[in-house]
């Protein structure tokens, strides 16, 4: 072998060095930032709750965090554990999600509305209550004013 094949090679085998001693460092930094980025698809017990909601489900969930927050945190946990372990798999709408609130003994109060259909409109009840009333009087002015005298 010749002088500059000799030198040939060691610079060969330092670039070869150089090159693994970088792969190694590349390595090293990749699993140090693996072990920092936190795993993106943990859900909390309540998003895993909320993913499974339908109707006014959420509307429901909100209504008995605000009124009774630790006994719905106890509840969204085990129904999250059941979510996850596969026992619930159906969609839960505001309904079932009131009977099961219920059924543990939970009471939450939701607002609810009854409308009925007038002149092919829908009309709150309340309203339509207050409507007979005033019509009521009108019809009758000799009723109400004999109310207030007396009064």
């Amino acid at each position: 072998m010749t002088e500059e094949d000799k030198e040939l090679e060691l610079l060969k085998a330092k670039r070869l060095l150089e090159m693994q001693k970088n792969i190694s460092k590349q390595q090293k930094l990749e699993e140090k930032a693996a072990k920092q980025k936190p795993e993106p698809n943990i859900l909390s017990p309540r998003e895993t709750v909320i993913k499974q909601l339908g109707y006014r489900g959420l509307e429901v969930l909100e209504n008995a965090e605000s009124q009774f927050p630790e006994e719905t945190k106890l509840v969204v946990d085990k129904l999250a554990e059941l979510i996850q372990s596969g026992e619930v798999t159906e969609t839960i709408d505001g309904g079932k999600l009131l009977t099961l609130f219920r059924s543990v003994g939970i009471r939450v109060r939701v607002q609810t509305t009854i409308n009925v259909e007038q002149d092919g409109k829908l009309v709150s009840w309340s309203d339509k209550l207050k409507e007979g009333r005033t019509m009521e009087t009108q019809e009758n002015p000799d009723q109400q004013s004999a109310e207030q005298n007396s009064s």
